[in-house]
């Protein structure tokens, strides 16, 4: 009688398919791993977008060559940032130095009118507790510590200004050579998916492009805006609040708080009523801001849902910290792209009309 071999149940698994489950899970690792690096390329990636976008500008201004155009870009906002701190780094000392001399006093007014108000005397009472409730160690203690927080601060200051002039070194390189970069990263791409890689590379340029062209026109007038309601409340630094409010404006829902802070700071020197004016001009800036200019910016620029663009902030500021809220926005855009072109379009084969 033959023996019969019984065939064995269990599916074998291809050794493809799990070198491929290695080599993801490898390369995850080596995202989480570099993510710093990764953004750091990724800031420079959207500065060299600016580069371009400014000497494509140049040429067809002038008709200057590309390369060329890049560096008198990069030139000219070296000079610009230089000639800001250059003209306006004394007088925002004299008004600082005059801030952290009428703190007290602007101290003074605000525990007046907490002490006033039934909410400023249940603040003030948990306060109390807390100080009671510490371990009583003295000033001279605590010396040590503030030594180390402050050495730690001034190093990590440092530190990034080092990463932001090597993120600027890099987008220059970039941004006067873009299409060998381009070309050299299409090269890892197998040849049968190359063509397509290729255009969902540049539809990602271009649409870095208009998102930064469009937060670019809402940033100087958000800080224009500013500056004139601060300017004609007589609020000390007007000009320097409505820069720091343009460039702030770049991180959605997170932004506008960041900017007002110094902006009410700077009014308590001058009463608690000037700051709550200055409360209200923010609140109506950014009013007027989110319900009828950045709709029109979003017309030509990338129109992200409000929704999807709140939860990658707190996802991307999770993951990478505050450099991740900064660049949540583009990532996000980028991310919408390829879910759209890679896995809607090419995997699940829906290619409906945009």
């Amino acid at each position: 009688m033959a023996d019969h071999q019984i065939p064995d149940s269990k599916p074998r698994v291809p050794l493809a398919a799990i070198l491929t489950v290695f080599a993801i899970i490898l390369l995850l690792a080596a995202i989480w791993k570099w993510s710093s690096m990764l953004l750091m390329a990724f800031g420079a990636t959207l500065i060299a977008i600016a580069l371009r976008g400014g000497a494509s500008l140049l040429r067809r201004l002038t008709g200057i060559g590309l390369k060329p155009g890049v560096l008198i870009c990069a030139v000219a906002a070296t000079l610009s940032l230089l000639a800001v701190i250059a003209f306006a780094g004394p007088p925002i000392s004299a008004q600082f130095r005059e801030l952290l001399s009428s703190l007290p006093q602007a101290w003074q007014q605000v525990d007046d009118w907490l002490s006033g108000s039934s909410f400023g005397q249940f603040i003030e009472r948990q306060l109390d507790n807390a100080q009671q409730g510490g371990n009583g160690s003295s000033a001279g203690s605590s010396l040590p510590s503030i030594f180390g927080y402050l050495t730690g601060t001034i190093s990590s200051i440092f530190g990034k200004i080092a990463n932001l002039a090597l993120m600027v070194t890099v987008a220059i390189f970039l941004a006067l050579d873009a299409q060998l970069y381009r070309r050299g990263g299409l090269r890892l791409v197998p040849l049968s998916y190359r063509d397509r890689a290729g255009q969902i590379v540049d539809e990602i340029g271009k649409a870095l492009g208009r998102w930064m062209a469009g937060q670019a026109l809402d940033m100087a007038v958000v800080a224009l805006a500013t500056f004139l309601g601060l300017y004609l409340l007589g609020v000390p630094l007007a000009p320097v609040l409505g820069i720091i409010a343009g460039l702030t404006n770049i991180i959605p829902v997170v932004g506008p708080f960041i900017s007002g802070v110094p902006a009410v700071m700077f009014a308590l020197t001058q009463g608690v009523d000037m700051a709550v004016y200055v409360t209200l001009l923010y609140i109506v800036i950014q009013q007027l801001e989110g319900n009828l200019l950045m709709p029109l910016i979003q017309r030509f620029a990338a129109d992200l849902p409000p929704a999807m663009t709140v939860l990658a902030i707190i996802a991307f500021g999770s993951l990478f910290g505050f450099v991740g809220v900064i660049l949540a926005t583009p990532l996000l855009l980028v991310s919408i792209i390829l879910v759209k072109r890679i896995y809607v379009e090419d995997v699940l084969g829906d290619r409906q009309d945009d």
